[in-house]
């Protein structure tokens, strides 16, 4: 089942596809980003959610985590694999696994449930400066930046460690070259909220804290130093 909704007259212009199995929130999600100007899709499951998306088109996927006919992590990687697009995830869950895995495929944030409909309006709104401030990087010169093993290439957007190339997604290499903009040199989370996902504020620091560790995971730990109150480094040679 899906349906489909225009913006408020004064809107964005930027369109959101919801996707949850249940329709009160659905629903609820879906009258409150209207509201603030977006033209609105729902879905319902897993394969009308890919179907729709496709369709639509949109700028911003809102998906909810557990979906009938494959799960909202499935949801995910088939449209990541057809055009790179922000996704906030939905989760009851609070498992720091799920959540990695839900950023390991794509994801660029996340709300835990029960949340509140401000919360998602605003991490919505987040994720759309964060695709703006990333195409402004894109057309700017972007360095390349060697630090022992690991090489940060920013024209080519490429990361390898000792030669071998490291898959990172989207939101992991900007994170990755927030830090190495000042190697050795402690961000904070406020800083690298603001830079990476367009926080003004450091409520979303969970999110943050578990991009680092799936970060870490594929650069190795030692690289990103963690100081605790304050925020990371990425560690010099």
């Amino acid at each position: 089942m899906s349906g489909t909704g225009v913006g408020a007259s004064g809107g964005t212009g930027r369109t959101v596809l919801v996707v949850e199995d249940e329709p009160t929130i659905n629903q609820a999600v879906t009258d409150r980003l209207r509201a603030e100007g977006y033209t609105v899709h729902q879905a319902y499951d897993g394969p009308a959610a890919v179907e729709a998306f496709g369709v639509h088109e949109p700028d911003v996927v809102v998906l909810d985590v557990m979906l009938p006919g494959f799960d909202g992590l499935e949801v995910c990687r088939r449209i990541q694999a057809v055009r790179p697009v922000p996704v906030l995830m939905l989760t009851a869950r609070d498992d720091e696994t799920d959540i990695l895995i839900g950023l390991g495929v794509g994801a660029d944030d996340y709300v835990t449930k029960p949340f509140r409909m401000r919360e998602v309006v605003a991490r919505t709104h987040a994720l759309l400066r964060r695709v703006e401030r990333a195409a402004e990087l894109a057309a700017a010169p972007a360095a390349t930046t060697d630090l022992g093993a690991l090489r940060i290439d920013g024209p080519a957007r490429r990361v390898t460690v000792d030669g071998a190339d490291v898959h990172l997604t989207p939101l992991e290499f900007d994170l990755l070259a927030a830090l190495a903009a000042t190697p050795g040199a402690v961000r904070s989370r406020e800083q690298l909220m603001s830079e990476v996902w367009g926080w003004s504020d450091a409520s979303g620091t969970r999110t943050l804290d578990s991009h680092v560790k799936s970060l870490r995971a594929k650069i190795g730990a030692a690289r990103v130093r963690t100081v605790h109150g304050v925020g990371y480094a990425l560690e010099t040679p």
